[in-house]
C-alpha cells in the first residue's frame, strides 16, 4: 500500500510536517497492511514547480514525485494557510498535476495556521480543489492553530488529538477497500410505499 504525503510548510521544524507527521502515523496504525510510506517536502520542489510553469515541462525530481502521487493508493495533503486559503506553493504543486490523476483517490487534507479563525479555509479552498480534482475526500478534515499544539480542547471543541484519530480512521476505512465509519444496512423502500407513508391517514 503506497501512501503518499504532500506537505507545503515553508520553516524548518515546521508545525504543518509535524501535524502531516501526526497524521501519517495515525493512518499506518490502522490500515491491515505494511504502508510505504512517501513524504513530499514541497518546501525543496519550489524553484522546480516555478521552472515547470516557465518551461511547461517538469524536471527529473519534480516529476518523480508527480509519478509518485499519481500512483498513491492514498493522499494526505497538509499545507499552512495564507490570507485565508492554502499556500501559493501548495495549489501551485497541484496546478502542474494532471488534473485526472487524483481521480477516485483517497485523500485526507489538513492546515496549520495561527488562529482558529482560518479553519473555514479548509472547507471553502481545499476541499474544492480536491473535488474539481475528482478525489475522494475523507469527511473530517484536520486543522490545527497555534493554540490547538499541547492542547485538549474544550467543551465544544474536540481536541486535536481526537480530530487527528477521526480522520485517520476515515482514510484507513477507503484504504481497507469499505467506506469509512459503520454503515448500517438499509432495506430497500419502494418510492411508492414511502410516499403512501406521508399521506395522512382517510
Amino acid at each position: 500500500m503506497k501512501l503518499v504525503v504532500v506537505t507545503a510548510g515553508l520553516t524548518q521544524p515546521s508545525a504543518t510536517r509535524l501535524l502531516a507527521d501526526r497524521l501519517t502515523e495515525a493512518v499506518t496504525r490502522r490500515v491491515t497492511e505494511e504502508a510505504d510510506v512517501h513524504v513530499v517536502e514541497l518546501r525543496e520542489l519550489a524553484v522546480d514547480i516555478a521552472n515547470n510553469f516557465v518551461t511547461g515541462f517538469p524536471n527529473a525530481r519534480l516529476r518523480a514525485e508527480i509519478e509518485a502521487v499519481a500512483e498513491a493508493d492514498g493522499l494526505i495533503a497538509v499545507t499552512p494557510i495564507f490570507s485565508g486559503s492554502y499556500s501559493g506553493l501548495f495549489k501551485s504543486f497541484f496546478d502542474v498535476i494532471d488534473n485526472t490523476a487524483l481521480a477516485g483517490r483517497p485523500v485526507l487534507l489538513a492546515a496549520t495556521g495561527g488562529t482558529p479563525r482560518h479553519s473555514l479555509a479548509l472547507e471553502h479552498a481545499l476541499r474544492p480543489l480536491f473535488a474539481y480534482l475528482r478525489a475522494i475526500v475523507v469527511p473530517t478534515a484536520v486543522y490545527a492553530a497555534a493554540e490547538d499544539w499541547g492542547g485538549g480542547g474544550d467543551a465544544f471543541t474536540d481536541g486535536l488529538g481526537e480530530r487527528i484519530a477521526r480522520a485517520a480512521e476515515e482514510l484507513a476505512g477507503l484504504l481497507r477497500g469499505r467506506e469509512p465509519g459503520p454503515k448500517a444496512e438499509e432495506e430497500l423502500v419502494p418510492f411508492e410505499e414511502r410516499l403512501a407513508a406521508l399521506r395522512p391517514a382517510p
